[in-house]
């Protein structure tokens, strides 16, 4: 597919999604979303990208939420049908299986806050600004914001921001969790990709059952996320990487993983 709102590059072991509608700020439109669910069906079936950068291509704007003149044509019916695709297309990026490291320089807002909080780790640059100010628009977050914010900050902090639409500088977004690293505005990528290196050189298995009992124990009581835990620690146990990993550290040298 032949993108028109996004780039799509691989470097090594790495892919990098980078939103492509500066003078919209990056805004998601129905088409960008489309683009977005190509190129992550593309990521996971390509066994050779083991962590993926998500950014904007303007430093203005991560994504400065939805395409306002979209969102003012929506109804009742083209409301929900929008809302299950930005659902869809956040819920597989953050159940891709690979670890995805969001970029974020300028605004998040709306949908691009909605799609930071669906990435795995959020790296910002200092002049970055979040928020989920739907209810200005006489609406409230669509794509999981009402869910994954709480999850992430707690639940009267996501209320609060969520019923007065009020920004959420970097600073007090690094404070309070929401983001797990700031940096100058040039650094943002750089560290998104250090962060990336150090993923892609440890056993890929590991990182992939690391994914999925974090995520899939998350909305499990305490007992049966730690049952998932075992399980799949289990499944560790069996491969050579943790073969080769146990032993490298018992003769003191770098494990040489083959993620298998």
């Amino acid at each position: 597919m032949n993108y028109t709102s996004i780039i799509y590059e691989k470097k090594e072991h790495t892919a990098f999604v980078i939103l492509n509608r500066p003078d919209k700020l990056n805004a998601l439109d129905n088409h960008l979303l489309n683009e977005l669910k190509d190129v992550f069906t593309v990521i996971a079936h390509d066994d050779e990208i083991y962590t993926v950068i998500i950014t904007g291509k303007d430093e203005r704007s991560f994504a400065a939420g939805a395409d306002i003149n979209e969102l003012n044509q929506l109804n009742v019916l083209s409301g929900k049908k929008i809302t299950e695709l930005g659902q869809t297309v956040f819920n597989q990026i953050e159940n891709l299986g690979k670890p995805v490291i969001a970029a974020i320089n300028g605004y998040a807002l709306g949908g691009g806050c909605e799609l930071a909080l669906a990435c795995h780790i959020r790296v910002a640059s200092e002049n970055a600004v979040f928020g989920q100010p739907e209810i200005n628009l006489g609406t409230i977050p669509a794509y999981g914001g009402t869910q994954r914010l709480a999850k992430l900050i707690n639940c009267g902090r996501a209320l609060e921001y969520i019923l007065t639409g009020d920004c959420i500088p970097a600073q007090e977004a690094y404070r309070i969790g929401l983001v797990n690293k700031l940096c100058n505005p040039e650094d943002v990528l750089t560290e998104a990709e250090k962060i990336a290196n150090k993923i892609v050189s440890k056993g890929q298995v590991a990182v992939k059952m690391s994914l999925k009992a974090v995520l899939s124990g998350f909305n499990l009581p305490p007992n049966e996320g730690q049952h998932v835990e075992a399980s799949l620690f289990a499944v560790c146990c069996g491969t050579e990487d943790f073969k080769e990993g146990t032993s490298a550290f018992l003769e003191k040298r770098q494990p040489v993983f083959k993620n298998k």
